[in-house]
């Protein structure tokens, strides 16, 4: 009876999710690349991804630029080996103050300066084909992570993942995980379709800047849309001693930004492939 009634809420459930931003949204920019990247660097990646033995992770498939975007969490469960790039994934910049990556980038541990560090590996020809695909893998991902706000903007709580939620009628989620997984979902998957090729003109309007500039966008949304719908509109407030409720009224307000951050990303990410893959 217990099990019947769980399986009757979670179908009810108005919120509930069909997949998660950890493999959803970063499959997504990934394929939004794809679309949109040169018939040369798309070439030159299939080159690449014949290397994929030699990097010693058969668990984390390389057989796609899908199966890419996710390699760099999937081989996190490799602790002993890889457990050194968990902070590469995120950078914990104070919303509360002014903007200041440096702080939150010392010695390069952080996703902004990952992102510069494995574009110039994968452009390096003179390095061996593993070498060049491990780089693209941690690219590609981190392009992804970047353009997940909570990723980029912090309130002293691990951007988001000790401040407690609850979506819909299913309690246990973080503000983290909602944006990382719940409501990308649902954002992601409605339509129109979010994959495609983007025209000149929609590609010439966001595709420039750099890390920097993408790190301030995405921070700026974490403090502007992110925090403010978790916290009564005030961002900087006190953290709430209790899991505060994610409504319908914060999904509709939020489902444009995420949408909006995930094809930007998938469009920079094809023009940093472009560069590098020449």
């Amino acid at each position: 009876m217990k099990r019947l009634l769980t399986a009757l809420i979670l179908l009810l459930a108005p919120l509930a999710p069909a997949n998660a931003y950890w493999e959803y949204g970063h499959e997504t920019v990934a394929q939004i690349a794809q679309a949109n990247m040169s018939p040369q660097a798309r070439a030159n990646m299939q080159r690449l991804l014949r290397a994929a033995p030699m990097l010693g992770t058969p668990k984390c498939a390389m057989r796609n630029i899908a199966d890419v975007s996710v390699w760099a969490d999937c081989i996190k469960g490799d602790r002993v080996r890889w457990g050194y790039t968990n902070s590469w994934h995120y950078q914990n910049v104070d919303i509360c103050k002014p903007f200041d990556l440096k702080s939150a980038c010392a010695d390069g541990n952080c996703v902004s300066a990952q992102i510069e560090r494995n574009v110039a590996l994968l452009s390096n020809k003179a390095l061996p084909a593993h070498v060049r695909l491990e780089a693209l893998a941690f690219l590609v991902h981190f392009v992804g992570d970047i353009h997940q706000p909570l990723h980029a903007g912090d309130h002293a709580d691990r951007g988001g993942n000790d401040l407690k939620t609850i979506y819909g009628v299913m309690p246990g989620y973080n503000l983290h995980s909602v944006w990382d997984g719940l409501l990308a979902d649902r954002a992601l998957s409605a339509a129109p379709a979010i994959v495609r090729a983007f025209s000149p003109a929609e590609k010439a309007a966001v595709e420039q800047g750099n890390v920097r500039l993408w790190s301030e966008e995405n921070w700026a949304i974490s403090r502007d849309i992110a925090y403010p719908r978790a916290m009564d509109g005030d961002p900087c407030g006190a953290k709430p001693t209790a899991p505060v409720i994610i409504d319908e009224a914060d999904v509709a307000a939020s489902r444009a930004a995420l949408r909006q951050q995930v094809e930007r990303g998938g469009i920079r990410l094809a023009r940093l492939l472009d560069e590098a893959l020449r």
